[in-house]
């Protein structure tokens, strides 16, 4: 499912609401998360997952089309762990 996507769903499933107010609330929360995440926060959702960052250190890469060495810097990277309850639901069929 994309952003699109779960506006257009949510918006059919509350007609009292419009598709722009929709768009607007689905906005806000997007963005308050990357808030979050910026400012070295983590984002727990209960029963979907958390949200958090972590630190890549610099390394040495490799350029795959020429061999090259390449020198990787540092990096922020965003890391999800699944909850418990979207684990389950994922592997109810097993």
């Amino acid at each position: 499912m994309i952003k699109s996507e779960l506006i257009a769903r949510l918006a059919n499933e509350n007609p009292h609401l419009t598709q722009k107010d929709v768009e607007r609330v689905v906005s806000v929360i997007l963005e308050r998360m990357i808030g979050a995440l910026e400012g070295g926060g983590r984002v727990e959702l209960r029963g979907f997952g958390a949200l958090s960052v972590r630190s890549r250190p610099a390394r040495a890469g490799r350029n795959p089309r020429t061999g090259e060495t390449v020198d990787v810097r540092a990096k922020h990277v965003p890391f999800f762990k699944s909850g418990k309850e979207l684990r389950a639901r994922l592997n109810a069929d097993e």
